[in-house]
């Protein structure tokens, strides 16, 4: 029960959520292991955690390569001696309109949001299984519980993940533990990745006026983490009070 000792991989993790879930994480006791592909923000991040007396490392790690994932992994291992936890939070979402036919962006969403899901899965499960212990948690999205103009891709990947996520837990039996976390909107750099101008504005727009900071998830992720290792904490959702 708990979060300090435990071993965290955490993708995504140079901004926004995972930023700010390695810092809780790391000032409740953890030992995170952290993933993104920006290393100037990954060695900055880790700095401001070391330097607070908190333990990290980092690995560049671009989500689209199955071999990345499991350097990561191995990274965690090496380190701490096992790994307890892995939070798939990498993510994109240039979304837009189907008759925008930006498929360039549909492609780039699948390879991000759902394969890198997936091959984070498949790095962390073998080390789970051998240890007869782990949690994988899953961040998802609101976007796929409530369907909107723009968002048919990116919800579309968000909803596959929520899918993996049920039919891992049910597989996993009494030693793993697995949690989808579907975050509303937050404030992070989400709209950089838009390449739609007219949805990029009305999105930034609409975040700027209700959207709830990162650390909000990471206190979700954290009460997760720390329930006894018999709670499965199946699903959160966690959306601004002015969200529809």
């Amino acid at each position: 029960m708990g979060i300090e000792g435990k071993i965290v991989a955490i993708t995504g993790a140079s901004s926004g959520i995972g930023r700010a879930t390695a810092k809780l994480l790391a000032e409740r006791g953890a030992f995170v292991v952290l993933g993104a592909r920006r290393e100037e923000a990954l060695a900055a991040i880790v700095d401001e955690i070391t330097d607070a007396g908190g333990k990290a490392v980092y690995k560049v790690t671009d989500v689209r390569q199955r071999s990345d994932l499991e350097a990561l992994v191995t990274l965690a291992i090496e380190h701490g001696g096992r790994l307890d936890v892995i939070v798939n939070n990498a993510g994109i979402g240039p979304i837009s309109r189907f008759d925008a036919l930006r498929v360039e962006d549909w492609d780039a969403m699948i390879d991000v949001n759902l394969r890198g899901t997936l091959y984070g899965i498949a790095a962390a499960l073998p080390v789970f299984q051998r240890q007869r212990t782990g949690h994988v948690i899953n961040i998802v999205s609101t976007a796929g519980i409530k369907i909107l103009p723009t968002m048919g891709v990116y919800a579309a990947t968000k909803n596959a993940v929520r899918t993996i996520s049920e039919a891992l837990r049910q597989e996993a039996g009494p030693h793993l533990r697995v949690t989808e976390i579907s975050p509303g909107m937050i404030s992070t750099d989400f709209t950089s990745s838009i390449t739609d101008p007219a949805v990029k504005s009305a999105i930034g727009e609409r975040a700027s006026n209700i959207a709830i900071p990162p650390a909000s998830i990471a206190r979700g992720i954290a009460y997760a983490i720390e329930q006894p290792a018999d709670v499965d904490v199946g699903s959160i959702v966690i959306r601004p009070t002015a969200q529809d």
